[in-house]
């Protein structure tokens, strides 16, 4: 059985698990401004694809621009903090590394 969400949807606080099971599928909406502390997800592999929006995406010692329609892959076990430049929604997916 496949399952199906429609991301407009998932509001709630800005941040909400999509699926049960792995891998863990997240929705972040973040206001202008907005930052994620850094923390970290050990063991994973993760892409974030923004859906609208401009994230500056702290990743360790690199800073990434990411804008709507970009995607990208990196490692979870270092210092993630993401920070919304603008009205921001992201799909993150985190798959063991």
């Amino acid at each position: 059985m496949s399952d199906v969400v429609h991301l407009p949807d998932h509001g709630g606080d800005g941040r909400g698990v999509l699926f049960d099971g792995a891998p863990k599928t997240v929705r972040l909406a973040l206001d202008a401004g907005d930052r994620v502390p850094p923390h970290q997800h050990p063991g994973t592999e993760i892409v974030c694809y923004v859906v609208e929006g401009e994230i500056e995406m702290g990743l360790g010692d690199e800073t990434i621009d990411l804008v709507g329609g970009d995607a990208a892959r990196f490692s979870g076990d270092q210092d993630i903090s993401p920070r919304a430049r603008e009205d921001s929604v992201a799909l993150l997916v985190l798959a063991e590394g």
